[in-house]
Formats: C-alpha cells, structure tokens, sequence
C-alpha cells in the first residue's frame, strides 16, 4: 500500500540514525529527572521520608548522622596531636567540654525549635525580615557549603592516605593521594548519579564495625600503656620540660583547642534527619514530641560515645606515638589510629582496620553530599534564587563534584591543609545555633536559659575568630562559595522574575459573588488600582479616566483591583483575594510579594474561572523605565502595565487565550 512503511532493517542508515537521536534525547531526560515544582520545595535525600516509610529509631538514625561525626576518629586524634603537642589530651579535654556542655545543649534546642529537619538557618531566617532576611540566609549557606564540601573532600583524603600507608598496598600508589581521592570523589559522584536511597541499614552496619574495631585498638593501647607505666612517666617529664606550670599547660590548651574544633563535626546533620525519627504513634505535624525526645536522646548518646573515644584515643595516640610521626609525610600523619593498629596488632587486623576506615570515610562523604543536596531545595527555590535545572538533583551532584575535584587539587589532598576551612564551616553553624537557641529562649523569657546560651555563643564566637586567624583558608573558601551562591542567586531572581510566582490563587465568598455578577455582563473588565483606601470621589475619577482613555465599553460594570505588598522579597506565595463594595465601587484586594506577576495570575484564573478573557485596564508610571525595572526587582511594584503583560505572554503563548492589557 501507498505510503506505509515497515520498521528500518537493523543495521541500516535510518536505523542507526534513530537510535543516535533516541540516545540525544536520553541524557537530557536521565539529567534532569525528577525537575518538577514539587521537587523545588522537597527538602532532599533526608529529608521528609516516604508515605510509606514510618521512620527509624533514634540509635539507627544516629549511625546515620554518625558516618559523619564518628568519621572523625579517623584523622582527629592526629590533627589534635600536631595542634597541641604532648597537651594534646588536655585540649582534648576542653573540646569535651565545649561540646557536651556547649554544641550538646545548643542542638538539642534546635531540635525542639525546627523538629522537621530546617536546622539552625530556619531560626535565624525568621529573626530578620525582607531581603536582609535572606541574604543573611546566603551567607549561612555558603559556610554550610564549606562545612559539607570539605567534608567530602577530607574524608576522602583522609581515606586515600590509609590507602597509601597500608603495607599491602601497590608501590605504584604510593604518593598518588591526589588521584586516589579523586578516584572516591568519582565513585560517589557515580553513586548519587545512578540514584541514592536511603541506607540506614548500611550506615548501622559501618558504624557499628568501626566503633568495634576502635574498641579493640583502643583496648590493646590501653594494655600497652598500664603494662609499661613508664610511658606515661616519659609523657608528663616532657610536658613539664615544654611547659614550667599545670597553669600554663591549661593556658596552651585553653589557646589551641580552637585547631581542634572540627571534632564537633556532625551536629546539623543530626538535625537535618529528624524527619527520619520515628517518634511516637501520636505525634503531629504541629505537635512531635515523640521525635524531639528521640532526637535528644540520638544526639545526646552521639555526644557522649564521641567524648569517650576522643579522650581515649588522644590518649593513646600522644603516649604512644613518636611526635615527629604526625607531622606531613610521617607514618601516622592523617591515620594516628591505624597506625596503632598496625603496629600493635599487626597488618592483618591494621588491613581489616584500614579498610574499615575507609568504608566510613567515603560514607561521610555520602552523608555531607546528602545534606548539601537537602540545604539547597529547601531555601534557594523558594527564593526564586536557584536555576531551573537545581530542581533535578543529579546537575547538582555534578557541580558540588566538580567543586570537590578543585578543592581536591588545591589542597594537594592534604588531611592537616583542609582542616582548618572545615572548621571554620563547623564552627559558624554551631556560632548560628548557638545565637539562634540564645534568641529562642529569650522570646520566651527565659533569662537563665538565655545568659547560658548567651555565653556558649561568646565561647563558640572566640574560638571561630581565633581559627580564622590562625588558619584563614575556611573564610577564604566560605567566601568562594559565598560569592558564587550570591551571585547566581540573583541571575537566577532576575531570570525567573516574569514567572507567574503565584502558587494558588483563592476567592473568599464575596470575591466570587462580584466575579460572578460581573461576568453575567460579558468579559471581566478589571481596573489595576493604587493599593490604598481611596475616597468616593478618587474611585469615580479614576473609573471616569479609564472609561475615556482607554475606551471602556459602556454600562459595562468594572472591579478594581487592588494589590497590597506584604514583602517584596519572597518570590512565591498563595494569593487569596478578598471581595468588597464600597465607596460606591466593586473591589478586589489581595496582598502578595509583588504587583504586576500577581495582577497576571489574578487574570489569569478569573480566565479559566469565567471562560471569558479578562481585560484589564493600566495607567502609565511617570519616570525614567530604569528606576522601575530596579523598583519591581526589589520593591515589587515600579512600571506595573508592561510587566503584566510581559508575565502574561510567557505564562499564556495563545494570543487568543491571553487576558487583554490596555493602558492610557
């Protein structure tokens, strides 16, 4: 028959041709799933489980929060010993101190104060309002993203250097610490692209090893130490030789801890997965009391196990290790514990510790890249300040992996050189809760609560500014990323700023009585108007000068609309539009971020409410078109009429199904 054809043979030209194209349009689609508008409010990997999902217990879901936090065994103990020296036990000891008497209390209260997962940044967005309230949130999130960013990017170092130093490894892997760790930075590019789900199962299975095998090597130093007390005879005469006074050993310690802050790593992410806590049968999306207490207890246990295997392994690493072997190019440099593995244990049980290390080491990578993937849907869409493609999480992962490989590179994958940008990252969340958990207390007029939170903030604020001093590479990377998330947060606002940027729009009862009294007339005839209370007489001439400059039927019946901006810096929100007579006229009010795109999708649902195109009816701005567009940035008003129309034609591509604009 004419014009039927079969399916191309397999193997020819046209064949081949339509798989070519099938592909091309694979990657895009593959990219970009899951790019929906539901997916720009979703709080990410972590956070909201399923419908389906009930949730976990708490100590589970500390083992999640704990591939991060419990990580650190891993090259803490070694940075500590290179901070402090032969002190390094007692700075350890005041790093205890400051968190289960400082981070501890400060996170539980931010459990209580956002207990679905917003974390500390939630606090402080609601402290100040319009755009200073956002930019302050962008600040946060820069230092959020150094916190995260090198989290992955340490750990991975980290693991490469237990890689390395492990006798069974090759000779040619020896010194390749930078490609190792690009290697890992890869694998869990590769495994976030393929799609990440929930692995509390296998964070349960990595921690519990981890903290057995750290059990075993702590254990055996301890027996090393109680059988040869000498060595601690040999670790207090050097501390006296270095130092002349108990007083100014404190005095050193009190100075250095600072270096050692990153140990605190891992307290918002305990809160960034409180949705994951079961809680109890009767809680409440207004009202989780089961989770808060839950969450409490995860972060409390979390505290105290860290504490205990902090002290112990700085400890055993200071009196049993050699100084010179922490320092760059030493044998415990990066890996203090493995090193007491291998040498007390032997290299097979060290193997069996290395590869344990680096399992937990790679996680926490997943764990930080997960939380960063949960930070950024949950504020810049909402703003208006991320590009389309940020809904879709694998462009994401891609550019947080490319940043990775740069920091990588820069910092020649070195353990003690990232340390101080991490904590300068962990030390500006903690500064932020601790304000935010000072100011919650205080509204609350709890005095006491407050003068204590008030000072943990002074303690954390110390020991920010003396790391930062110290150690300047955390602000320097904050600020790269500060930049960057600035500035395409506000390509990405003035992009998106002709949207429609109403998420719904509602009619109270006397709103639709006059919608539909009006519509038994013909097409709707809407009159943009001044959002003020006007008089009789300021109704009339404005009705009157409509009617003859742009030529409005008459006897036809006109509403006046009226939009009210409540805070031009917020992008979306739910308009309901509130009806009235008076003054001798039919009134439609409604208050929203901005005027022109509410105006449009005011128009636009009284079309598919009417089935009639509505027609409104502007007045010209006087002033130069410059100092409008900057005044509708900004303000959310300036040069009203072409801006709804501009909206309307981006929103409605049918000139025929487009509301009218007429301006006089």
């Amino acid at each position: 028959m004419t014009g039927m054809q079969g399916p191309a043979p397999v193997g020819s030209g046209q064949g081949r041709g339509q798989t070519t194209l099938q592909r091309r349009r694979g990657w895009r689609p593959w990219l970009l799933e899951g790019l929906s508008e539901q997916t720009a409010r979703h709080p990410g990997p972590h956070g909201t489980p399923s419908p389906e999902h009930k949730g976990h217990t708490w100590w589970r879901v500390m083992c999640l929060t704990g591939v991060d936090y419990f990580s650190t065994l891993g090259y803490q103990p070694g940075i500590a010993a290179l901070a402090a020296g032969l002190l390094s036990p007692l700075a350890t000891l005041v790093l205890i101190a400051l968190t289960l008497l400082g981070a501890l209390p400060v996170y539980r209260r931010v459990a209580k104060e956002s207990p679905h997962g917003e974390g500390s940044i939630a606090m402080l967005e609601r402290l100040l309002p319009w755009w200073a309230g956002k930019l302050f949130v962008l600040v946060l999130l820069g230092f959020a993203a150094t916190d995260f960013m090198i989290t992955i990017t340490l750990s991975a170092a980290d693991a490469s250097a237990h890689v390395v130093e492990n006798p069974f490894a090759p000779h040619w892997l020896h010194g390749e610490n930078v490609w190792i760790t690009l290697v890992l930075v890869a694998a869990l590019a590769a495994v976030f692209l393929k799609g990440f789900r929930e692995a509390i199962g296998i964070a349960v299975v990595l921690v519990a090893t981890y903290l057995l095998l750290n059990v075993v090597v702590l254990a055996d130093s301890a027996w090393q130490i109680l059988t040869h007390p000498v060595r601690i005879g040999d670790w207090t005469d050097a501390m006296t030789l270095e130092h002349s006074s108990p007083l100014a050993m404190i005095g050193v310690a009190l100075l250095v801890f600072p270096k050692l802050a990153l140990g605190m790593s891992g307290f918002e992410t305990g809160v960034a997965v409180m949705p994951q806590v079961r809680g109890d049968a009767t809680d409440t999306h207004e009202n989780p009391a089961g989770r808060i207490r839950d969450t409490r207890k995860l972060l409390t246990a979390a505290a105290v196990i860290m504490s205990c295997f902090l002290l112990l392994s700085s400890l055993a690493t200071t009196i049993l290790i050699p100084q010179d072997e922490f320092k760059s190019g030493g044998a415990a440099n990066g890996r203090a514990l493995a090193y007491l593995a291998h040498e007390h244990l032997g290299e097979a049980f060290g193997t069996v510790y290395d590869v344990s290390t680096i399992a937990i080491l790679w996680f926490a990578g997943a764990s930080a890249l997960a939380g960063l993937l949960n930070l950024v849907p949950r504020y810049l869409p909402r703003y208006g300040m991320a590009p389309e493609w940020t809904r879709a999480v694998r462009p994401l992962v891609l550019v947080f992996m490319a940043i990775a490989v740069f920091i990588t590179v820069w910092f020649n994958a070195n353990v003690d050189d990232q340390s101080g940008a991490y904590a300068t990252g962990v030390l500006v969340l903690m500064l932020s809760a601790s304000f935010a958990s000072a100011v919650a207390v205080q509204r609350r007029g709890n005095r006491w609560a407050m003068i204590g939170f008030g000072a943990i903030t002074a303690v954390f604020a110390y020991t920010l500014v003396t790391n930062v001093v110290e150690r300047p590479d955390g602000i320097k990377i904050a600020s790269l990323f500060i930049i960057a998330i600035l500035l395409t947060s506000s390509a990405s606002r003035i992009h998106r700023a002709f949207e429609l940027r109403a998420a719904a729009v509602t009619f109270d009862e006397n709103a639709v009585r006059l919608i539909d009294e009006a519509a038994a007339a013909g097409p709707l005839r809407i009159i943009a108007n001044e959002p003020q209370e006007h008089s009789t007489v300021a109704y009339r001439a404005k009705e009157y000068s409509q009617r003859e400059q742009t030529h409005i039927p008459d006897g036809r019946p006109v509403l006046f609309l009226e939009v009210f901006i409540q805070d031009s810096s917020d992008f979306t929100a739910t308009v309901a539009v509130h009806g009235d007579e008076k003054h001798g006229v039919r009134r439609l009010r409604m208050e929203s971020a901005v005027v022109p795109n509410t105006i449009a999708a005011v128009l636009m649902e009284l079309r598919d409410r009417t089935g009639q195109v509505p027609h409104a009816y502007f007045n010209w701005t006087e002033g130069h078109p410059v100092s409008h567009l900057l005044r509708f940035l900004v303000f959310g008003d300036g040069e009203v009429a072409p801006v709804t129309r501009e909206v309307l034609r981006r929103a409605e591509p049918d000139p025929a199904l487009r509301p009218r604009v007429h301006v006089g």
